[in-house]
């Protein structure tokens, strides 16, 4: 499949309707989520019906076709609305990429697609509350025949309620390591699955979380992506580098928002007959806000650029990429609600949700001390390589994307 992306004037006419629908619907939809607790199916439907949910899928899966350095910059705009909102966009249009390259035709027909086309919801199922998120996963299973029994526990589980099946993680009973995983699409509503519903979070609210016990739960062998020990290349390979990159220009777009929100306060407040943008120590904040945002946002897209031409070390950029964001939209969004003063704690105030909302994106896809854990690593293997790396010849993206699964081994995500 080719990421050639959309021409320009296409490119221009979706940033026009995702910033429309941004700015008036999405605002909407905002507060509704907000005065209920809940994200309504509704909102599902229409994220769907105006083709939100496959927008960087390609044209042959019935996608948009956008290359993903232009899907990051419609990301940016999705990302100023709620955080539910973002959350359904950002997952939706990033699971058919761990699933595709390991799909049979008749996989392709009955997960890939349908989750592309929003048909389907499916929750992306690998962290465990006892151990990391990686090769000491201990959910297991015992294949008997053409089915799996599969037996253990997994937390923090996103759309974990609402999910028609798990995108999960497993190893082989008896195996240890990265040899013995597998990636199984394990439905919703079988036997022995067990859903309790965790979703009260400080932010993000209305989108639903899970914990999940699965007891001998039967999964068919043909729900197998893969082979037997391709499960965290599943899991890993195909999702966590895009989806780091994805969550850095969340941050951005989150950031971008928070800034607006404090530059209109900032205008319309006056103090001892003085608007608050008049004065010097408000300026300075606004003023490192901008910088702190544009730089956070070039490495960012630095990132896309690298995953979308196959760099072998999109991984190390994702993980820069992402911790970079996310200590930039913490700056930010602190110094936006302090330009809004006490008024900004409120509830009532736009900046309070946005504040909370920030808050989760430094978890997402792993802390910033896994990050930087992701970082140190690859520079050591840039240092051991020295000056090898430049006269190799250039790897494929399908070369280079196997690579930095290789190296994912045994590293946490959340």
């Amino acid at each position: 499949m080719s990421e050639q992306g959309v021409g320009p004037v296409q490119y221009e006419r979706l940033r026009e309707k995702v910033t429309a629908w941004v700015t008036g619907p999405g605002e909407e939809w905002a507060e509704r989520i907000e005065s209920t607790g809940q994200v309504p199916e509704e909102l599902w439907s229409e994220l769907r019906e105006h083709g939100f949910l496959r927008m960087a899928a390609p044209r042959e899966y019935g996608g948009h076709g956008l290359s993903f350095t232009q899907w990051m910059g419609l990301m940016e705009i999705f990302s100023r609305s709620h955080g539910s909102t973002r959350m359904i966009v950002h997952v939706v249009n990033g699971i058919w990429r761990a699933m595709d390259p390991f799909a049979t035709e008749e996989q392709r027909k009955k997960f890939v697609l349908p989750a592309i086309e929003g048909d389907i919801k499916i929750a992306f199922t690998l962290t465990e509350p006892g151990n990391g998120t990686g090769a000491d996963i201990t959910t297991s299973v015992a294949r008997e025949g053409d089915t799996y029994y599969l037996t253990g526990d997994k937390h923090l589980i996103t759309f974990g309620v609402r999910c028609d099946y798990y995108l999960l993680a497993a190893r082989v009973e008896g195996t240890s390591g990265h040899e013995g995983t597998v990636s199984l699409l394990v439905p919703r509503h079988a036997e022995g699955v067990h859903v309790d519903d965790t979703s009260q979070t400080m932010g993000v609210t209305g989108t639903d979380h899970a914990t999940l016990r699965f007891e001998r739960t039967p999964v068919p062998v043909a729900n197998r992506l893969g082979k037997e020990g391709q499960g965290l290349e599943v899991a890993l390979g195909g999702f966590l580098t895009p989806s780091r990159i994805s969550v850095g220009m969340s941050c951005v777009g989150l950031a971008q928002r928070a800034q607006e929100l404090a530059l209109d306060y900032a205008e319309g407040r006056f103090t001892f007959g003085k608007k608050l943008s008049k004065r010097q120590a408000v300026q300075f904040m606004l003023a490192e806000n901008a910088a702190d945002i544009e730089a956070a946002k070039q490495l960012v897209m630095h990132a896309a650029r690298a995953f979308e031409e196959g760099d072998e070390n999109a991984s190390m950029l994702s993980s820069m990429a992402k911790m970079t964001a996310v200590s930039m939209l913490t700056r930010v969004t602190d110094n936006a609600l302090q330009v809004h003063g006490g008024l900004g704690y409120w509830k009532t105030s736009p900046i309070e949700r946005v504040y909370r909302d920030a808050r989760a994106q430094r978890f997402e896809e792993g802390t910033n001390e896994i990050q930087k854990t992701v970082v140190f690593r690859e520079l050591l293997r840039l240092r051991a390589e020295g000056t090898a790396s430049a006269e190799a010849p250039a790897r494929t993206a399908v070369t280079a994307r196997t690579a930095v699964t290789a190296r994912t081994e045994g590293e946490e995500t959340k």
